[in-house]
């Protein structure tokens, strides 16, 4: 069956890779702007179906895979920095304190729908500004939600991380996708 991975993120291609399954890379065009009044998690759940409907409808007949990650801070979310100065600022406010991370995932084809999320808490040590630059200056994590990569050296950054899938904080919670793909009669181990 043709699978389809509804990104361009480097990320949640490496993850999926790891399951060994034969796929196929689009660029979904979707708005990702926030809806008025709409929660952090609905808004990540709705992004992420709106990706994988945007491939599935180009390619009848494939499995297409959506996902979104969108991290809360206060109830609001907080995106991809883009540059320096944001990161510097974003870690900053989440210094000392918990910013929970909806990583939301939806697989298509042809009307079929399933999907799944993910929260994972994590936990910020009390961080300086000498730190938070030196970390910035290594990594570079401008293309990341929270300005880390806790794959990387983000993870110094952390007290703790509270997750039940801990891919998910990377960006495609691989349990879940494993669950939905077998579901959708992949043969996995």
């Amino acid at each position: 069956m043709p699978l389809m991975l509804a990104s361009t993120s480097r990320y949640r291609r490496e993850l999926l890779e790891r399951l060994r399954l034969p796929l196929h890379i689009a660029r979904p065009e979707v708005d990702e702007t926030p809806l008025d009044g709409e929660s952090v998690p609905a808004m990540a759940a709705r992004l992420a179906r709106a990706k994988a409907e945007a491939i599935a409808g180009q390619h009848p007949g494939a499995w297409v895979i959506g996902s979104d990650q969108a991290a809360e801070l206060d109830g609001q979310p907080l995106g991809k920095p883009g540059h320096r100065e944001a990161a510097l600022t974003q870690l900053a406010s989440m210094s000392g304190r918990q910013v929970r991370f909806h990583t939301a995932v939806c697989l298509v084809r042809d009307g079929v729908t399933l999907q799944a999320q993910d929260v994972t808490t994590v936990r910020f040590r009390p961080l300086s500004a000498a730190e938070i630059e030196r970390y910035v200056d290594a990594e570079q994590p401008f293309d990341c939600a929270g300005s880390f990569k806790s794959e990387g050296l983000g993870i110094t950054l952390f007290d703790a991380i509270e997750s039940t899938d801990p891919t998910a904080l990377v960006g495609l919670p691989l349990i879940a996708v494993s669950r939905m793909l077998r579901e959708a009669g992949f043969e996995l181990p």
